[in-house]
């Protein structure tokens, strides 16, 4: 069976983090949009492009494998645990969920819309969709 990557909504996400206790929902974001615009509760973030550089990060894949290894697997194979993957508006995830599929994990999720979606008539993000837009739970350092 082909491995692909699926999108699913924000509620879908939420849904999928509160009934699979093997799910991780990676924030994609650099290190200051997590800590200074917000992010979903229970998000670990592991930048995909991230301050100074801002050149896509090479150990991306080895730090999701660690982090499924640090207690978020069982039994099996580390690649099948649902890995969820957010960013600001769906696109670096999508982007960092092809790498994951290519390297192998068979249950990766890009979230739709992203943590603040597009931007609206006014270039203001939260007003048409996203995390923050749906309601989903959130917090900011």
């Amino acid at each position: 069976m082909p491995r692909k990557l699926q999108t699913i909504t924000c509620q879908q996400a939420w849904e999928l983090l509160q009934g699979n206790p093997r799910a991780v929902l990676v924030d994609v974001r650099s290190s200051m949009e997590y800590l200074f615009v917000g992010h979903p509760v229970g998000a670990i973030n592991i930048p995909w492009i991230d301050e100074p550089d801002w050149v896509v990060n090479p150990d991306f894949v080895r730090e999701v494998r660690k982090l499924l290894l640090g207690g978020k697997i069982e039994k099996g194979e580390i690649h099948s645990a649902p890995v969820l993957l957010i960013c600001r508006s769906g696109k670096r995830s999508l982007e960092a969920g092809e790498l994951l599929v290519k390297e192998g994990f068979t249950a990766v999720y890009n979230i739709d819309e992203g943590f603040e979606g597009e931007l609206d008539e006014h270039h203001h993000r939260s007003s048409i969709g996203g995390w923050r837009y749906h309601g989903l739970p959130w917090e900011q350092c």
